[in-house]
């Protein structure tokens, strides 16, 4: 079954109602993208890894992704597309304060910082539903940046600029390798694999009785 982001949102809130924390969910969508990612290299700890993060619960997820990939010996760099202080909720900010306490993850904000590390791998965690239109900088310049790199691109939940709804996309959008999204698959996606990749589909522990009255 496929769902809208607005099915999404209500299926989410209904879980955290439930008593199933936001921030629990984040940590699994995390950990279950790098069950993804160690399938498809598991020699990860040879790789470098380029983690691109916006201020929101999408960027909070790409986090997650960056502490895991610490643990298991990756070189990994992670752009905050913005200042920390403007992060938007409590999970994401919960996540960065973490990584800034670990000397293992290098962390900058300027795209600057991306341009002397070549990355065999780039997660896309910059903008994550309901986007549409406009893209301004520092994402725009970041989603040109991902594109012109030669490497293999693993797209949080959605790639940035690509509405899960419908398939749009804003001005400027991600082309992804591979995209893992959560819960279930957003209705949009399966017709824009030419920008999604490989799509995979990885619950994260919402009960069921979340889509009660939603689907």
């Amino acid at each position: 079954m496929e769902i809208t982001v607005k099915q999404m949102y209500q299926i989410e809130e209904n879980g955290s109602q439930m008593g199933f924390p936001r921030q629990l969910m984040m940590e699994n969508a995390g950990a279950s993208m790098m069950k993804r990612i160690l399938e498809k290299f598991p020699e990860i700890s040879s790789k470098k890894v380029l983690v691109f993060a916006g201020l929101g619960n999408n960027g909070g997820d790409a986090l997650v992704v960056a502490r895991h990939l610490a643990g298991y010996g990756t070189k990994v760099r992670v752009i905050l597309l913005g200042k920390p202080e403007n992060i938007k909720t409590i999970e994401c900010r919960t996540n960065w304060q973490i990584l800034e306490k670990m000397s293992s993850v290098n962390v900058g904000f300027e795209l600057e910082n991306a341009k002397n590390f070549i990355p065999d791998i780039i997660i896309d965690g910059i903008l994550g539903t309901g986007i549409s239109g406009e893209i301004r900088e520092p994402h725009a310049s970041a989603i040109e940046f991902i594109n012109k790199t030669q490497t293999f691109k693993i797209a949080v939940d959605v790639p940035s600029g690509v509405d899960p709804d419908n398939g749009n996309t804003a001005s400027k959008y991600v082309r992804a390798d591979m995209t893992v999204t959560f819960h279930k698959m957003k209705r949009g996606m399966p017709i824009r694999k030419d920008l999604c990749g490989t799509i995979y589909v990885e619950k994260i522990g919402i009960p069921p009785e979340a889509e009660v009255g939603v689907l």
